[in-house]
């Protein structure tokens, strides 16, 4: 043809002899090839001003023999034949064919050579002869015109064709930039799985060793937080900033090693997703490893409070129960709050045999009968079930019935007679009335009051009926203060047993010559009693009593309860002294006279040189001088005077006298008061 192809160019000055065949060759194919795939028309289409002139061939390159004129081009010798590759899992770029030069395409397969029709070129087809390659940036076949004509990449000046090819850099220069790969989205999850860890293994294989370090950081100052485990836990606020900063280099290794060409083996990269999901277990069973940490620390902190329960418990032992009830309280609240609210711990499950031993502690009194001392603990235990659990105490409460009801049966009869009993019979008594009133030991309550009466009212007749009689006082002040119903009539019985009993202990201090007690009990006994038969006796011994303690003489036997009989001789007593007078007397008859105070009487000078015999008192008018008459048995009679305090004397003044009454005489007494000088 007339025209000269548009990949012509001139020769250049090295070049190598033979070769101009193969370059003939490939232009012949290049024309035969566009005129039956080109547009239709016969000549040779314009050349493509994007395309640059072909590059030279090497100097090194063989030469070619020289095809004869017309002859077709012989096709290249097949390939050798290969196995298919087998497609397995890698990231980054494919790796580039072995054995094949760079800037061809791929080698045909043989089968594909037979296949093809007669007459077709078969081999590697020339530049710029059409379509482009995948994954190469030069045309296979096709006009001239179609996108990407041009020379292989590797040819033509330096900076000419593709990024990263051209001459090699010199000395000092930076290497080449590594072109990006394409998308691989298993291999940006792997990265990020990795970093999810917190171990920041994604940032390893992508070598951003700023961002392991920052993951390497935060997870070590998670665990100076969290560790060793205790009840608390981490706080929320570490957790949620711990968990932002894994969620960001999740993400941040997703996003850099979506298009990354890792610098890893391929049975590395086989491994790194299921590597990924292997290593999350490792936050996974840190969670499980710290929580059972932290749910040991929590048990072991339970086991210590309950063991602080204990020791109050054990502190209390040998205390009054008043003492160690707060011990018991707080020991109690503990308990409780174990047994209900962490039931399932260790702790918690041993709560019931801390209750059973609880139980046994405060019932020891009980056990070594000392009822008293039992009633309180008792009446604690059986009335927890107000204030603990009722699931938790079961049926231990009710356990506490009996031997309170014993306790306080005991303890209430025990006391009775004793003043000094505490507590007293009739609260321990009322208690168990008002607690258990259809008990057996509640109606055993009045027949063990009226065997006390009984008991004390027999021992009136002992040696000590003084104390008989206080223990009778003790019973019927018992018997005031509990309902008449439970007793069974033992109020009466008290009140007899009392008045029998003043009367016996004022009799026995007569005889036992203790006058002054004597009279004090008697004396009592008649305002205690006014209707008793014994009042007026008692009086009788109370006044001999009080002449007695002055006059021993006066108290050798008892006075007579009723006066004798027969002829009764008169006895006129005046007042001649100042202030009124109480005349006591007693003998066969005792008794008692009150006169009033002389106006104009005054002491009569006593001096030692003065015979008694010589004072001339109630000399004047009969009249002026207070008188009493007094109508007494004949025998000996014990007088004593006891005049009342006036300007001139002080209270007090008793003189004693004794007189016999003789039958058929009447008698004249003068009381007078002398000054001592």
């Amino acid at each position: 043809m007339g025209e000269e192809p548009n990949d012509a160019r001139p020769e250049p000055a090295d070049r190598v002899p033979g070769e101009d065949a193969p370059n003939q060759n490939q232009n012949q194919n290049q024309n035969q090839n566009q005129g039956r795939g080109g547009s239709g028309q016969g000549g040779p289409s314009a050349p493509d001003p994007r395309v640059g002139p072909a590059p030279e061939a090497p100097p090194w390159a063989p030469a070619r023999p020289a095809a004869a004129p017309g002859a077709p081009a012989a096709p290249p010798p097949p390939p050798p034949a290969q196995p298919p590759a087998t497609p397995t899992l890698a990231f980054g770029p494919p790796p580039e064919t072995s054995g094949q030069p760079a800037g061809q395409g791929p080698r045909q397969d043989p089968r594909q050579a037979a296949a093809q029709p007669a007459g077709e070129p078969s081999g590697p087809v020339p530049v710029g002869a059409g379509a482009a390659v995948p994954g190469y940036g030069y045309p296979q076949s096709g006009p001239a015109t179609a996108p990407g004509y041009g020379p292989p990449p590797g040819y033509g000046p330096p900076g000419y064709g593709p990024p990263g090819y051209g001459p090699p850099p010199g000395p000092g220069a930076p290497p080449p930039a590594q072109p990006p790969g394409p998308a691989n989205p298993a291999q940006a999850a792997a990265i990020g799985l990795l970093n999810l860890s917190g171990l920041g293994l994604g940032y390893v294989l992508l070598r951003n060793w700023i961002g392991a370090a920052l993951c390497w950081l935060a997870t070590i100052a998670l665990l100076v937080v969290a560790l060793p485990a205790d009840v608390d836990g981490v706080p929320v606020g570490v957790l949620v900033g711990y968990g932002v900063v894994l969620l960001a280099a999740a993400a941040d290794g997703f996003r850099r090693g979506l298009r990354a060409t890792l610098r890893i083996g391929t049975g590395l990269r086989r491994l790194a997703l299921p590597l990924a999901l292997v290593l999350l277990a490792v936050p996974a069973g840190g969670t499980l490893a710290y929580g059972a940490a932290r749910d040991e620390a929590k048990e072991e902190a339970l086991l210590a409070r309950l063991a602080t329960a204990d020791e109050r418990v054990k502190s209390g032992e040998g205390l009054l129960f008043e003492r160690a009830e707060p011990l018991y309280r707080l020991a109690l609240d503990t308990y409780q709050d174990l047994g209900t609210k962490h039931a399932g711990s260790r702790a918690g499950k041993l709560v019931p045999a801390r209750l059973d031993a609880y139980y046994a502690q405060l019932s020891a009194p009980y056990e070594k009968k000392d009822y008293c001392k039992a009633v309180a603990p008792l009446t604690h235990l059986r009335g927890l079930s107000g204030t603990l659990d009722k699931d938790l105490l079961g049926s231990r409460p009710a356990k506490a019935d009996e031997p309170l009801a014993e306790s306080l049966y005991e303890c209430g009869t025990a006391a009775l007679g004793v003043q000094a009993a505490d507590p007293s019979a009739d609260k321990s008594l009322n208690a168990l009335l008002e607690t258990f009133p259809k008990s057996d030991r509640a109606t055993r309550v009045g027949p063990a009051v009226r065997e006390a009466i009984k008991t004390r009212s027999t021992a009136l007749d002992g040696a000590t009926p003084c104390d008989a009689v206080v223990e009778l006082r003790t019973i019927s002040t018992t018997v005031a203060a509990m309902p008449d119903s439970a007793l069974g009539g033992a109020s009466g019985e008290a009140e007899a047993a009392v008045e029998k009993g003043d009367f016996a202990c004022g009799t026995s201090q007569f005889k036992n010559k203790d006058f002054d007690d004597a009279a004090t009990t008697m004396t009592q006994f008649a305002k205690d009693h006014p209707g008793s038969p014994k009042a007026a006796h008692a009086r009788s011994i109370a006044i001999a009593a009080e002449i007695a303690d002055e006059e021993p003489e006066a108290g050798k036997s008892l006075p007579p309860a009723k006066a004798p009989g027969g002829a009764k001789m008169v006895m006129v007593v005046s007042n001649d002294g100042p202030g009124s007078v109480d005349l006591l007397y007693t003998g066969p008859t005792t008794g008692k006279i009150t006169l009033n105070a002389c106006a104009t009487c005054t002491k009569y000078p006593g001096s030692v040189f003065l015979d008694p015999k010589k004072i001339k008192a109630c000399t004047g008018p009969s009249s002026k001088y207070p008188k009493a008459t007094l109508l007494l048995p004949a025998g000996n009679y014990h007088f004593l005077q006891k005049r009342a305090g006036t300007g001139t004397s002080s209270a007090g003044d008793t003189k004693s006298s004794k007189t016999k009454i003789e039958p058929g005489y009447s008698y004249t007494n003068c009381l007078y008061v002398t000054s001592g000088f």
